[in-house]
């Protein structure tokens, strides 16, 4: 018997069946923004800064609005006229709009947009624009843009930094005082980005007549953005309709940052009184959308000689581009609940500075804010077994929080759910076959060759409390009596039954590829005892007839915890509902009906006939009167989830900035090649606790695309900038992108520890190995290179950097 056709006492829940998006997918029927057609769209083409920081002088648009087939321009004057800046999270003075102004501030920056009748006679009439530029003085390192004589971008501010905090849990002072052994390093972690296959994409078009705006995309979320949006707009909310495309072609966080396009090509529509389209083309992607921060930082570990780790502190600069775009400086602040990572110490500091510098602007990006954590972390506890002569894996379990510990509150506020991470790390070492792999490596070095083995350990946290932003604030501006606290998370499901008995759930999700649709029609097949075939799922945003809240979206790894618990809870009223019904209709008493195979039965009662959905429906939809007094009309229910412990920031700066935490544990195996300066991953063991695993097909393909991901940072992906600030790879002949050739064979294992706090037990799992590719790399690269006294302490390894780390060793 086929998966599909299983009976339902055979739970749903666990399967890896296929997904039922790839149908529609692989016959080319699917649905991106790019293939929403309309009538009469014109299209958008954006000219886009040569300079990484230069004055406007003049901007003359004059000749390309002369160019047959076009209707309009947009300039920054039109931008500053008639909308707003970005908000942002900090209290710095940086204003952020659509376009420049009157500086541009990075090579890519929009500085006019030209709408015309295609986008061939649009590009054309870009080069009709003539601008006058005053080039001005840039600097792209982070701690160079700290120097009191640095270029400044923001007259405003005064100076490069966007936000500082400080901040202190425990005594980390008595920490180090009473340590036998104190370890210090410094490390920098590259910019990159995750290069979606499908770019950015927005169409925008204004209704006069009711003055609504209505704005298709690919944005993912969160949907914070679309009041930020109505205010640069200057528009009342509900106004402004953002309709997701069914499908999106990736995202992986960096469509988070679409949003200042959505203005730019929404005021484009709203001026020249056409619908108005613009897709990304990769070039632009590359120099102008999302991507992660490029971090410097300081790390001082403090432990005893027996390898506890007693506390540690953290220096770290993030550089977050030429602007502050909401929401950062989240990738600073973002993994604040679990910066102890799954270590038991209690001690702290954290010095955080954030700058900005004539880079593009930074912004979610897969993994936020954990790849540099544990990048950082896991090489000092590395660097911790070398100095006591452990065994990394020994001091990993010596360090660990315990199974029984849990629920554990961390030093900074974090709420762990659940866990056994001795035994997941266990379970890896089981897989790799460590002790094989040690030897191995003695027969590898005794035979010349630069062989080595590293282990990475990481909480993974899903589902951001929303108020961990505002930790960037400081705690007395956080206590002010106007200041409005800021936390939570939130989603929705509405799980119906038409009268004919199908069963339908209603979502707004946006998922961008990560099977929603097949996860949600697993939950309710088994809620309701049907087949996934018997459940339509549509999952598609629209903010005019969706139930949604600012932290609506698919980001942060969140669909897995609070998605699938929503739509559990929806289909369980659902059912609860249908057995209410049934037992007044019958006489049955409630407590002897249950739900099998979609059918109502009473087992235990005698000559009691079964009642299917179709039948019950029936009556529901077509005699309202067979209803009980009490009971709404219709077979439908609808579900809310939130976490309870998601609150606001505290007076310590103390914040549950997640709402379940998985955990990964990690062992690789490298050859170092000293010829040409290559790494070949020998072995990839990854081990996964994240709860109760819905789809083992489906989580099987996000722990590979982390893992790939996570990869690019480590071994190949930078956008890298000369001095003068040109991007020097804004083409993938310059970018390099792990493709399937590159992608090593990975071991897969799953330890389960289900989250007490989801209706499933269930955990987020979509970041998952992009945290700690780049940490086991590094790892297993510094083992491979310790005979020759070299540590690795900067990504990407590209075979140019690791060369001319070699060479150092003379």
């Amino acid at each position: 018997m086929s998966a599909e056709t299983a009976p339902t006492a055979n739970p749903w829940i666990g399967r890896p069946i296929n997904r039922v998006e790839d149908a529609r997918l692989l016959m080319g029927r699917g649905r991106y923004v790019d293939d929403l057609a309309f009538r009469d769209v014109y299209h958008a083409a954006i000219l886009r800064s040569p300079h990484p920081h230069a004055r406007i002088v003049s901007l003359d648009v004059s000749a390309a609005l002369r160019a047959p087939g076009v209707v309009g321009a947009v300039t920054g004057a039109d931008v500053a006229a008639a909308t707003r800046p970005f908000l942002v999270g900090i209290q710095t003075p940086v204003q952020y709009y659509s376009t420049a102004i009157d500086t541009v501030r990075y090579v890519g920056e929009p500085v006019a947009v030209v709408v015309a009748r295609d986008r061939y006679v649009a590009e054309d009439a870009l080069e009709l624009i003539r601008v006058e530029y005053e080039p001005l003085p840039a600097v792209v390192d982070p701690e160079r843009a700290l120097a009191p004589d640095a270029p400044v971008l923001h007259e405003a501010v005064g100076g490069n930094v966007a936000c500082h905090r400080r901040m202190t849990y425990g005594d980390p002072d008595r920490a180090f005082r009473e340590a036998d052994v104190v370890i210090r390093e410094r490390f920098r972690f590259p910019k990159y980005s995750s290069t979606p296959i499908e770019t950015y994409g927005v169409v925008a078009s204004f209704d006069p007549s009711d003055g609504v705006l209505t704005v298709w995309s690919n944005f993912m979320g969160p949907f914070i953005l679309h009041p930020l949006v109505a205010r640069a707009l200057q528009m009342p909310e509900n106004k402004l309709r953002f309709v997701i495309a069914r499908d999106i072609g990736g995202s992986f966080g960096i469509k988070c940052s679409l949003f200042p396009y959505l203005t730019l090509i929404g005021l484009a529509a709203m001026k020249t009184g056409v619908a108005v389209k613009w897709i990304e083309d990769r070039r632009e992607h590359l120099l102008a959308s999302g991507n992660g921060a490029d971090r410097v930082s300081e790390r001082e570990l403090a432990a005893t000689k027996d390898g506890t780790i007693l506390g540690m502190r953290f220096h770290v600069i993030d550089n977050v581009g030429a602007y502050v775009r909401s929401p950062e400086p989240a990738c600073t602040f973002r993994p604040i609940g679990n910066w102890v990572g799954p270590y038991r110490f209690e001690h702290l500091e954290m010095d955080a500075t954030v700058v900005m510098t004539n880079k593009s602007p930074t912004g979610p990006n897969r993994g936020y804010g954990c790849q540099q954590l544990y990048f950082e972390t896991e090489r000092m506890v590395d660097l911790l077994a070398e100095r006591l002569g452990l065994d990394p894996a020994e001091v990993r379990r010596r360090n660990f929080i315990g199974a029984h510990e849990f629920p554990y509150r961390t030093p900074t506020g974090g709420l762990y759910d659940s866990g056994d991470y001795g035994a997941a790390l266990d379970r890896a070492l089981e897989v790799a076959r460590y002790d094989e792999l040690r030897r191995e490596q003695a027969r590898a070095r005794a035979a010349g060759k630069l062989f080595g083995i590293g282990i990475a350990v990481a909480v993974d946290p899903s589902v951001s409390n929303m108020g961990y932003v505002t930790v960037a604030l400081d705690a007395q501006y956080r206590a002010k009596p106007e200041y409005l606290p800021k936390s939570g998370a939130i989603e929705s499901a509405t799980v119906k039954i038409d009268p004919l008995g199908r069963v339908m759930v209603v979502m707004g999700t946006a998922p961008q590829g990560q099977g929603h649709e097949t996860v949600v029609a697993q939950i309710v097949a088994d809620e309701l005892t049907v087949t996934p075939d018997d459940v339509t799922v549509v999952d598609e945003m629209d903010t005019f007839t969706r139930t949604w809240g600012i932290s609506s979206g698919t980001y942060s790894s969140r669909f897995g915890s609070i998605g699938t618990s929503a739509v559990a809870l929806a289909a369980r009223r659902l059912r609860s509902k249908v057995l209410d019904f049934t037992a007044h209709v019958t006489g049955v008493a409630r407590d002897e009906l249950e739900l099998r195979d979609g059918t109502v039965v009473a087992p235990r009662v005698r000559d009691a006939r079964p009642y299917t959905f179709k039948e019950l429906a029936g009556r529901v939809h077509w005699n309202m009167d067979s209803l009980p007094e009490d009971m709404e009309p219709g077979f439908h229910a609808s579900a809310s989830f939130a976490f309870p412990e998601a609150k606001p920031p505290d007076e310590l700066d103390r914040v549950n900035s997640s709402n379940t935490y998985a955990f990964i544990a990690e062992v690789m195996a490298v050859e170092v090649d000293p010829s040409v300066g290559t790494v070949k991953i020998v072995r990839y063991v990854t081990v996964h606790d994240a709860g109760v695993v819905i789809n083992p097909k489906i989580a099987e393909g996000q722990i590979y695309g982390g893992a790939l991901h996570g990869l690019g940072g480590a071994l190949y992906e930078e956008l890298l900038y000369d001095d003068d600030g040109q991007c020097l790879t804004a083409t993938f002949m310059d970018y390099l992108v792990p493709t399937a050739v590159e992608a090593p064979e990975i071991d897969i294992a799953h330890v389960v520890t289900p989250s007490p706090f989801t209706t499933l037990g269930s955990k987020g799992l979509g970041e998952s190995s992009c945290m700690t590719a780049p940490a086991v790399v590094a790892n297993a690269v510094s083992d491979a290179l310790g005979p020759l006294g070299l540590r690795v302490t900067e990504l990407p390894l590209t075979p140019n950097r690791l060369w001319a780390l070699l060479r150092s060793a003379g």
